[in-house]
């Protein structure tokens, strides 16, 4: 079957003035139109494309590749807001509709916002939701402690960034952990650090022990710069090679330590050095 809202590798079944139909095993087929063709193909050939409806409510395929698939979060933006709902941009020619039932608040064009995508059963249409907390369960956990997990950042607090996991679960991202610029809707990799009571999950950028290796390396550096003159001609600008002889650590290593002593207000860095605080 054809999903929408997925690709899929379909084949070149025959052409036509409007287009390509393309096919799967099952027979059933799907308009590639004009503008989205490859300039050169065979009958038989394989594409991977993208299925949604157009404007006309048909199923068609595209070769643009779409900033969401059916069952994912992503970030997309308000271009319009009218009296059906607010329409998204997610990369293809109709935008992507958020009727205002699946609206957390009331959507402003022009705005940002965390979406999931997502198909209504009895039309077949795809539709946005930002009710990302009725879309999210920890209820029955997919992953376990140690797991590498996609992660997407979708709330900011003190304590830290709440983070949907593997786009099915709510995860917390602690601040003091974050040694890096984290900004809502953003994507990385992370691992779950451990599963508390009720199923919640306690997020790292890092695995397990990953963090007293960085701790270990900030502390040798401060070492060293307590031992020394207080500075050390390094800084996230110098070399690989500049890093690796002063102090035996990659320069990525040496970025995550610094940036330790940094958020502890241990060191002050400069363009082309880090000191002691004076």
């Amino acid at each position: 079957m054809i999903d929408i809202g997925k690709f899929h590798d379909l084949e070149i079944l025959r052409h036509t003035s409007v287009g390509l139909f393309l096919g799967d095993a099952e027979g059933e087929d799907v308009l590639l139109p004009n503008k989205y063709c490859p300039e050169e193909y065979e009958i038989g050939d394989k594409l991977h494309v993208f299925v949604y409806r157009d404007f006309a409510e048909r199923k068609v395929a595209t070769n643009i590749i779409p900033k969401i698939q059916l069952h994912e979060f992503a970030l997309l933006k308000a271009v319009v807001v009218n009296e059906i709902g607010a329409f998204l941009d997610w990369g293809l020619e109709k935008h992507l509709l958020v009727p205002f039932s699946e609206q957390r608040m009331s959507m402003e064009e022009g705005r940002w916002y965390v979406v999931y995508l997502d198909l209504d059963a009895g039309s077949d249409r795809l539709y946005g939701s930002n009710k990302i907390d009725k879309i999210l369960s920890n209820q029955e956990l997919r992953v376990e402690e140690n797991d590498e997990v996609d992660l997407l950042v979708y709330h900011e607090s003190e304590l830290g960034f709440s983070v949907i996991v593997n786009h099915c679960h709510d995860g917390l991202l602690y601040k003091n952990e974050v040694f890096q610029v984290l900004d809502i809707g953003d994507k990385l990799k992370g691992f779950v650090k451990k599963i508390r009571p009720e199923n919640k999950l306690d997020i790292s950028i890092f695995p397990t022990g990953y963090k007293k290796l960085i701790d270990k390396n900030a502390e040798e550096i401060y070492r060293i710069l307590k031992e020394g003159h207080g500075f050390l001609e390094l800084s996230d600008k110098s070399s690989p090679n500049e890093i690796y002889v002063q102090l035996s650590m990659s320069k990525k290593a040496f970025k995550k330590a610094i940036g330790t002593l940094y958020k502890e207000k241990r060191i002050v860095i400069e363009e082309t050095q880090i000191r002691l605080p004076e």
